[in-house]
């Protein structure tokens, strides 16, 4: 365990990457956000997305983590196994921060009728259909999807090369476009959007944290044979 934390220590050592650049995203987007709030007319609510702006930086994070760090920890005699725990570990306190700071920023929200313009950034009612502890889940399982996503390409590269993540990458969009067209063909679309509002946001946060909990281990196997 000490090792592992060690790794957690290695990815924090350029804070910049885990810590600063998401809290610069998001302290931009929410002046700006605030900014455009302000030159909208009207009383009626109004509601910006721009809250979760810093969750897809998480994919480039994820790349990072295992391009740019694995190597390193390899020179330092670090096993896979405890760079995979550590990353993880980083990722989730990472993640957890911002779940923590989009809950008290929806908070601040509500007490303040939206920035005092009925401007909304993180307490979008639909993330907030459940209160607080949905709203933080959805913003750390987004988190935590895409950072192991972009960890998941990133091993792919650097176990096969350029050429198979290419291949990766043209398999996953040709299965999504299949099954696209498999739903169309069965005119079956409203039977998925009820399905997806019938889970809602916490029931799809879960699904979200069963992806990434696949999407961990596969990478977990590739891995174990990647090249430094």
């Amino acid at each position: 365990m000490r090792r592992t934390l060690n790794v957690i220590r290695l990815q924090l050592i350029n804070r910049q990457t885990f810590i600063w650049v998401p809290l610069i995203i998001l302290g931009s987007v929410t002046v700006l956000g605030v900014l455009i709030y302000a030159m909208i007319p009207g009383d009626g609510p109004k509601y910006i997305g721009a809250g979760q702006a810093p969750l897809w930086y998480f994919f480039a994070i994820g790349i990072s983590a295992m391009t740019l760090t694995f190597p390193f920890s390899q020179a330092m005699s670090i096993t896979r196994r405890e760079f995979y725990l550590g990353t993880l570990l980083t990722a989730t306190l990472t993640a957890a921060i911002l779940g923590i700071i989009a809950v008290v920023g929806g908070f601040i929200e509500q007490a303040t009728n939206g920035w005092g313009m009925n401007g909304y950034f993180f307490a979008l009612p639909w993330i907030w259909e459940n209160g607080a502890i949905s709203a933080f889940l959805f913003n750390f399982v987004v988190a935590m999807l895409i950072f192991v996503t972009g960890f998941w390409f990133a091993t792919i590269y650097k176990r096969f090369g350029g050429l198979w993540l290419a291949a990766a990458l043209i398999g996953l969009g040709l299965l999504f476009v299949a099954g696209l067209w498999v739903v169309g063909r069965l005119d079956a679309w409203g039977s998925v959007w009820a399905w997806i509002a019938s889970q809602g946001v916490t029931g799809m946060s879960l699904w979200g944290l069963v992806l990434a909990a696949v999407l961990a281990a596969t990478a977990f196997l590739t891995l174990r044979r990647a090249i430094p």
